[in-house]
């Protein structure tokens, strides 16, 4: 029995993100996701009209991968759950290499399409906070956009200073901004 479409997309994808995240962008090539994944190259040639057609799908599915969830609503756990959805685009995205290939421009077919996805990811991430701030959750000290940025920025501190991501590096983050994000009383 051949393997399900769908087995076979999440084997495309896995592999695509894999090799992004392990060997950058170059790597992602049709004929390298067939082989890495094991699904046949003409099976890849019919989900996706070339790489940068897969590129995007992939990104977009990571993105909205981590952006659907049910999570605590309340001030801090709003909070948390940006840091860990900022963070995931990285760290179970596009990997650190790919990061370095999105700032240098190494692929610009890549650079384009992981823009694009993150423009749509960034607003998912600032608008929960714009809802705990509605809520009452949350009380806004300064500009959501960077404060989302500087999450980022946080992360690739770390692991430039340190080579690793500390398991309490989302507490620390958390702990840091809890007084730019305050629960009201």
């Amino acid at each position: 029995m051949p393997p399900s479409r769908h087995a076979s997309d999440a084997k495309i994808a896995a592999a695509t993100l894999e090799l992004l995240r392990t060997k950058g962008p170059s790597a992602v090539t049709v004929e390298g996701v067939a082989a890495h994944s094991g699904v046949a190259r003409t099976t890849v040639y019919r989900r996706y009209a070339d790489r940068a057609a897969m590129l995007t799908d992939v990104l977009q599915r990571l993105a909205a991968e981590n952006a659907v969830d049910e999570h605590d609503c309340s001030g801090e756990g709003r909070l948390r759950w940006v840091v860990e959805r900022a963070s995931a685009m990285i760290l179970d995205g596009i990997g650190f290499g790919g990061f370095a290939a999105l700032l240098t421009d190494a692929d610009p077919a890549f650079t384009d399409a992981f823009r694009t996805v993150l423009q749509t990811h960034r607003r998912l991430l600032a608008d929960e906070l714009r809802a705990g701030v509605a809520d009452g959750v949350l009380t806004l000290r300064g500009d959501i956009e960077t404060l989302v940025d500087s999450i980022v920025g946080a992360l690739l501190a770390e692991y430039g200073r340190t080579g690793a991501i500390a398991d309490d590096w989302s507490d620390r983050l958390v702990a840091l901004h809890s007084d730019v994000l305050a629960e009201r009383p």
